[in-house]
């Protein structure tokens, strides 16, 4: 993941950055809209995946099964 390869000095950087662009009284508002975005965002992901980490297949119309039986040659 993007995240994994920053690293603590440059999440300090990204941290100072945002608090001089946006100032202290932002920052509280910003990371619950972050926060929220994520969570839905997750909870999105899992409602399309299954359990197990295929996708579900809910979506997909039924087979129908239309077999003759089987004939004498």
């Amino acid at each position: 993941m993007f995240f994994q390869s920053i690293g603590v000095p440059g999440l300090i950087i990204i941290l100072i950055i945002t608090l001089i662009v946006f100032g202290p009284k932002k920052l509280p508002e910003i990371g619950a809209a972050f926060g929220k975005t994520l969570s839905e965002f997750k909870k999105s992901a899992n409602e399309i995946m299954g359990s197990d980490g295929t996708e579900k297949q809910d979506n997909l119309p039924p087979v129908e099964v239309t077999a003759s039986k089987p004939t004498k040659e």
